[in-house]
């Protein structure tokens, strides 16, 4: 091989060591900037969900970039745990239990992890959950064991603390009516037991000595205006309704009339998880004493957790005459009321007319 030869092969072979040191340059800066800009970006800059994530003692950082993403906090382990290793954290995530939200930045969630300190957590109980429907939304943000948190509501004799609660309904639903909802902040560290006592406070705040008294005016106990009220927020969607929807639940009582309201058996079909848009005849014959078109008078528990302002109806019932409502034809979730069986059906016929109506325009 001449030397002409010889000169332009090794002058090849450097080009492609260069070519190849240079490739490996702009993947390394490539890697370093991807690796950085982990640390700012989240998996959903808009959520408001805070999750609880326990990170048990021995985890590493594979096993938490795991975790999170199972939890749905960030979008991958395996780019959680190469921030991790650009930023050298490794080994320095502490256990215990954070309250993390997939807003958060890798850099904001390392930074909670490291320090080891434990966060508050944020929830909001709508009115109208069910005990069991706080269990599911508890449970969904990983606050709690669905299972063991029903137990608890189930078994957890609360009425030794909480008076009240020894003159509500006894069994499995003794706390279904008096866990208030409302936007809680607690440790993410809060078991069960803490933020049922939690909501039962607050429900002992809300609901006053002078309240009392006025449900003592009206010829009622407190458990049962708590029931009155579960019934008006299940059935009222509209705040100026409920106290025209109250009044036709004291009218009918005091008439000896059954309430005969959909609200109630529902509630027992819930139970079963067969909750329906729209009740069948058969379904009104269902043999539960929370059923109020087989028997008269209340139901033996209130049917869901009441807010404010349907307990302010039940103890405030607008002064009427009527006996019926049905929801409102305009179809905006107002009620229109009546005196008389014969209103009422029209009313009725109007409503699911301009329902089926609204629903075939739809599809």
């Amino acid at each position: 091989m001449s030397k002409k030869a010889k000169a332009k092969g090794k002058g090849t072979v450097i080009k492609v060591i260069f070519l190849i040191v240079a490739l490996l340059i702009v993947l390394f800066l490539g890697l370093i900037i991807y690796a950085n800009s982990l640390g700012g970006n989240a998996r959903d800059s808009g959520s408001k969900t805070m999750i609880t994530v326990t990170v048990e003692k021995g985890s590493t950082t594979s096993d938490i970039g795991a975790l999170l993403e199972k939890k749905k906090i960030i979008s991958s382990g395996s780019a959680f745990k190469l921030y991790t290793a650009y930023k050298r954290l490794d080994g320095t995530y502490q256990a215990g239990t954070y309250a993390l939200s997939p807003s958060m930045t890798a850099s904001e969630i390392s930074h909670i992890l490291q320090n080891g300190k434990t966060n508050d957590i944020t929830f909001t109980i709508p009115e109208g959950y069910t005990e069991y429907d706080i269990a599911s939304r508890l449970a969904s943000i990983g606050l709690v064991d669905k299972d063991q948190f029903v137990s608890l509501l189930e078994n957890g004799g609360f009425s030794t603390e909480y008076t009240f609660l020894k003159k509500a309904q006894k069994g499995k639903h003794n706390l279904e009516g008096y866990l208030f909802p409302s936007t809680y902040t607690i440790p993410a560290t809060s078991d069960g037991d803490f933020i049922i006592s939690t909501m039962l406070s607050a429900y002992q705040k809300v609901f006053t000595d002078a309240d009392r008294a006025k449900a003592k005016k009206l010829g009622y106990s407190e458990n049962e205006i708590i029931i009155v009220a579960s019934i008006i927020e299940k059935e009222a969607a509209v705040d100026e309704d409920r106290a025209k929807v109250a009044s036709v639940i004291y009218n009918r009582l005091d008439d000896g009339m059954a309430l005969q309201m959909d609200s109630t058996v529902q509630y027992v079909l819930s139970l079963s998880s067969d909750r329906k848009k729209d009740l069948s005849i058969d379904d009104t014959k269902v043999d539960s004493k929370y059923n109020t078109y087989k028997y008269t008078g209340l139901p033996p528990g209130p049917i869901c957790n009441p807010g404010r302002a349907s307990i302010e109806a039940a103890l405030n019932p607008a002064k009427t005459k009527y006996m019926y409502f049905i929801l409102s034809d305009k179809l905006d979730d107002t009620m229109v009321f009546s005196t008389t069986y014969k209103q009422f059906l029209k009313d009725k016929e109007a409503y699911y007319k301009a329902r089926d109506k609204a629903e075939s325009k739809n599809n």
